[in-house]
């Protein structure tokens, strides 16, 4: 059965079709030594390199972690050009990448796999999966605070989809997101006044932040089969 080339790299554990899709369009990504096209198909017979390295399918099982990033630590897979990159910290033997981001200012729950595929499905755009914060500003809460942040923002060229806010202390809250607009949450505070001080997610669909900072842990068995039950609705990318 032929698959695309982005899709085979992403179920292969390679990379996310994203990041596929960047390689095919430098060139570095050859099906039987010949440059392919975007979306080009490929076949059990092809063979497929990157940077002229073959690329097969690994025998062992996919890999699914559950980080407590630190402040400092940058989600890019660039271990190169980066030195404070999640990749490098993490040190773990298996090529995994991390699934969405949290900004380098930012702590908190981040999940990294080598499943390109679960990767795609969780990032997809309307699949409204529930990310949760904890987050402390640099002045007290005005009385209307919640309210507006709850209901919505102007950011980005667009008004934020409505969210549950909920207010912990004097100048701290607990945000609920179904959005991952560009740094959401600071911009969101700074519309109406305020400077992020400390910001740290706490849960990410099904997965609670149960570690220390700093480490990581592998998903237990329950966990990874709860958020397969929460993507089933997700329809395949192609």
């Amino acid at each position: 059965m032929a698959t695309r080339i982005n899709k085979y790299l992403s179920e292969v554990g390679y990379c996310s079709r994203r990041e596929a899709d960047r390689l095919i369009a430098e060139g570095r990504v050859m099906i039987n030594g010949q440059i392919p096209e975007m979306g080009t198909k490929i076949s059990d017979e092809d063979r497929v390199t990157v940077d002229g390295k073959p690329i097969r399918e690994p025998k062992e099982d996919h890999v699914y972690l559950a980080l407590n990033k630190p402040v400092g630590i940058v989600c890019t897979t660039d271990t190169e050009n980066e030195k404070d990159n999640i990749i490098d910290f993490i040190n773990h033997p298996r090529r995994i990448f991390h699934i969405g981001r949290l900004d380098k200012p930012s702590e908190g729950l981040i999940l990294l796999t080598s499943d390109g595929d679960i990767v795609n499905k969780i990032l997809r755009a309307g699949n409204n999966h529930e990310k949760e914060y904890v987050v402390t500003v640099n002045r007290p809460l005005d009385p209307d605070f919640v309210k507006k942040m709850s209901e919505g923002i102007p950011i980005l060229n667009t008004i934020t989809t409505p969210c549950v806010v909920r207010q912990l202390g004097k100048k701290s809250f607990n945000i609920v997101l179904t959005q991952g607009l560009n740094r959401q949450i600071r911009r969101m505070c700074a519309y109406l006044g305020y400077e992020v001080v400390k910001l740290k997610r706490i849960r990410i669909m099904n997965i609670a932040m149960d570690m220390p900072v700093g480490k990581w842990r592998d998903l237990r068995p329950e966990e990874l089969a709860e958020i397969q039950s929460l993507l089933i609705s997700s329809k395949k990318t192609v």
